[in-house]
């Protein structure tokens, strides 16, 4: 059997963090993640949109790391683990392997959560892996050139309507680019296709738009919207949703709203990943709703000393699901394997603030009780974004992606080439399509 004093289980900024830490000390560990690129996921949705390519937010953790002679990156996905016997199971390239640790990190994060609707994620596009931004930008752009070619007004109108579900950061950037690929972007490059075609309806349950800031920032971000074009619907419930569009219900009314659409981009909320499911039945931690793990005030899980989780798949004193939360939780855990913070020693979140952008020029900032929004604010937004960016590179193609999108009218990674599909006899076409090939 293979041993290594830790093993980390993921990729993201949690992960990483502790990684980097343990690196510089010369501790030696094995990193398993299902994938190994390091995804900057706050940027996903200018995947999406075709302000950035996705290998400048998604670079490789074994070249991060590949200076480091202590550190090992397997691509594999981790399955079991023994407690007791301090081994944890995973499986690479259709084995199963067995790997022995002196401590555990847990930061595989967390997934697209339904409420209960699991049949949503058939007929929505999410917006948690590069594959989700991708696809929902073939998507985008399948309806503008559909859009542009097709005689059917009714038709044409579904195509040009877009439905973000959830008001917070993701669903605002992502309805303020959608508006914004319609205005400076498609407008320009399609003829017949205007801005004013296009409708961008947002939706949140709650009565502001992004319940975590609330106040001032909250009225500007939905003022703002409003602005560009976006439909704001607030005090809103989301009761159906097929390939066609989705049924809305207002707080306190007795019947619904049917919006057609082709388009349903669902961003409404989370829960923790499958493997803190295997860790809660495995050290006997407790889990909330989201099936995140209650973790103890030091980061560790259960009753055990030597396993640690950080991030979106842990739930701690009611902090907010950020990268910033998981990186500095992941170096928390770090000096705590390598005997530099005591053990036992309380979890302290310094928070250095928030923020979010809204469309070009305009964003909002929170830091403690400063709150900044528009032009400042976004300048801000860039400025930290590229901080913390990895790579030399990433950060200077961001930026001349970030000039040519919100200064120009490019957008300098949207893959715009399509394949025309073979029109099908109608008795060879399949009745009983499933609901995810025709959102696909």
């Amino acid at each position: 059997m293979d041993r290594t004093e830790v093993v980390i289980v993921g990729s993201g900024f949690g992960a990483l963090a502790t990684a980097k830490k343990l690196a510089k000390a010369g501790k030696p560990f094995v990193l398993i993640s299902e994938t190994t690129e390091h995804l900057f996921q706050p940027l996903l949705y200018q995947v999406a949109t075709g302000v950035l390519a996705a290998g400048e937010i998604a670079p490789s953790v074994r070249a991060i790391l590949a200076k480091y002679p202590n550190a090992d990156v397997r691509l594999g996905r981790v399955v079991d683990v023994h407690a007791d016997e301090k081994e944890l199971v995973y499986e690479a390239a259709g084995e199963r392997h067995t790997l022995g640790y002196d401590s555990l990190v847990a930061a595989t994060g967390a997934r697209q959560s339904y409420f209960g609707r699991n049949e949503f994620a058939k007929v929505t596009y999410a917006l948690k892996t590069v594959d989700d931004a991708e696809r929902l930008r073939a998507q985008i752009v399948r309806c503008f050139e559909e859009a542009h070619t097709t005689t059917d007004l009714e038709r044409r109108k579904n195509l040009l309507s877009f439905i973000v579900i959830g008001a917070g950061a993701t669903g605002v950037e992502l309805a303020g680019q959608i508006k914004e690929l319609a205005v400076r972007y498609f407008e320009q490059s399609i003829r017949g296709v205007t801005a004013d075609d296009v409708t961008v309806t947002l939706v949140e349950g709650a009565g502001v738009a992004m319940p975590a800031y609330g106040g001032k920032l909250s009225e500007y971000t939905k003022e703002s919207l409003e602005k560009s074009g976006v439909e704001v619907v607030l005090n809103t419930l989301v009761t159906d949703i097929d390939e066609h569009g989705a049924t809305f219900k207002a707080h306190g009314s007795e019947t619904g709203e049917r919006r057609t659409a082709e388009t349903v981009i669902w961003s409404a909320g989370v829960q923790a990943n499958d493997f803190a499911g295997v860790l809660a039945e495995r050290t006997g931690c407790d889990t909330d709703r989201a099936g995140r793990l209650l973790v103890n005030p030091d980061l560790t899980v259960g009753g055990r000393a030597d396993i640690f989780a950080v991030g979106d798949m842990t739930s701690l004193n009611n902090l907010p699901g950020q990268s910033p939360v998981a990186m500095q939780g992941g170096r928390h855990v770090a000096a705590t394997i390598l005997g530099k913070t005591k053990r036992g020693t309380p979890f302290q979140f310094r928070d250095k603030g928030s923020m979010a952008i809204i469309n070009r020029f305009r964003a909002v900032t929170k830091v403690k009780s400063i709150e900044l929004t528009g032009f400042i604010a976004w300048v801000l937004w860039l400025a930290v974004h590229m901080v913390y960016l990895v790579g030399f590179r990433n950060r200077y193609v961001a930026v001349m992606s970030w000039f040519g999108s919100f200064l120009g009218h490019r957008r300098p990674h949207f893959h715009y080439a399509q394949e025309i599909a073979p029109v099908e006899a109608p008795d060879a076409r399949v009745v009983d399509a499933e609901p995810a090939k025709v959102a696909a």
